[in-house]
C-alpha cells in the first residue's frame, strides 16, 4: 500500500472538490485558438480556484486552464511577480 505524504493528500483533496473534476476535461484544454470561455466560467464558481492556480504555478503547467487563467495569463502573472 502506498502512503500519501501530507502535501499529496492536500493536493488530492482540493482536486476532488474542483468543479472541473465533474465536467468535460476537454473544455479546460481547448485546441489552439479555441475558446476558453466555458472553462473560465466554470472556474469562476469553483471553491478551490486559488489552490488550482497555486498548483499550476508551482508545477509550471504549460497547457490548459488552471485556476481560471490560460497559460498566457499565467505566464504574464509570473513575469509581474518576478
Amino acid at each position: 500500500m502506498v502512503s500519501l505524504g501530507e502535501d499529496d493528500a492536500e493536493e488530492q483533496d482540493w482536486q476532488e472538490r474542483a468543479l472541473c473534476a465533474q465536467t468535460d476535461p476537454e473544455a479546460f484544454f481547448p485546441e489552439k485558438g479555441g475558446s476558453t470561455r466555458e472553462a473560465k466560467r466554470i472556474c469562476s464558481g469553483c471553491e478551490v480556484r486559488a489552490e488550482c492556480l497555486d498548483y499550476a504555478l508551482a508545477h509550471d503547467e504549460r497547457f490548459g486552464i488552471w485556476g481560471g487563467l490560460s497559460e498566457r495569463e499565467r505566464r504574464r502573472l509570473r513575469r509581474a511577480v518576478s
